[in-house]
């Protein structure tokens, strides 16, 4: 089945050239029937697809999706509203940035389908680094693997400039090693979203990153 229509990808558009609490206010309703209510049904969807294979995966669509406001307390952008949708799909859903889940990003300019993990402790970070020097062939077999290559590229994460002795002569054959975040992310055009096979698409590209996610896994809980 088809989730959204043309409509989803036109509210975005429009909210990304007026970025103002007047706009939204004006046009709450589109939001609504267009943006919120679908992306809730398909993400209850979603959760269902992967609680077959996880699960431990058995949330609310409410505690996969993230707000579309801002949080303006910090930063230099103040304009109020996030310019897509987004949710996590884990057993811990949007809160727990520690566990490798499944994250969706949709917006007028692209879907984002990716995975990992964003926010690991600094215990699951030394024990990932573990893994990674124990065989960094093995490691680097996952993330070349074909498939994965194709749909993610490269692991993408903040890095560490030092890290423990230890790991230091896994550098050269393992890079990877230095990140502190090993996340990675697929992107596709916006109009994949209007698909009728969107859920199957997703959990085809999800499936390629399956062995990687494994690892992170076994390795953060060693």
């Amino acid at each position: 089945m088809a989730y959204f229509t043309s409509e989803y990808i036109d509210f975005f558009k429009e909210l990304g050239a007026n970025n103002e609490r007047d706009w939204f206010s004006a046009n709450k309703k589109r939001y609504e029937t267009h943006v919120k209510e679908p992306f809730s049904v398909f993400i209850g969807d979603l959760i269902q697809a992967v609680g077959k294979l996880e699960p431990a995966v058995n949330i609310e669509p409410k505690e996969a999706i993230f707000r579309i406001h801002r949080d303006v307390r910090f930063g230099k952008d103040k304009t109020p509203y996030k310019i897509h949708s987004a949710a996590v799909v884990s057993p811990g859903g949007r809160k727990d940035h520690s566990i490798p889940g499944l994250y969706i990003m949709m917006g007028a300019e692209k879907l984002v389908i990716g995975g990992g993990m964003y926010g690991p402790s600094k215990d699951e970070i030394y024990a990932i680094r573990e893994g990674i020097a124990k065989d960094p062939k093995g490691f680097n077999k996952l993330i070349s693997a074909p498939k994965f290559k194709a749909n993610f590229g490269s692991i993408q994460g903040e890095e560490n400039k030092i890290i423990p002795k230890e790991f230091k002569s896994a550098i050269q054959d393992a890079p990877d090693i230095l990140k502190k975040q090993w996340y990675y992310m697929c992107e596709m055009p916006p109009e994949t979203i209007l698909q009728e096979d969107l859920i199957e698409r997703i959990m085809d590209i999800r499936l390629s990153a399956e062995p990687f996610k494994q690892f992170l896994v076994k390795a953060a809980k060693s």
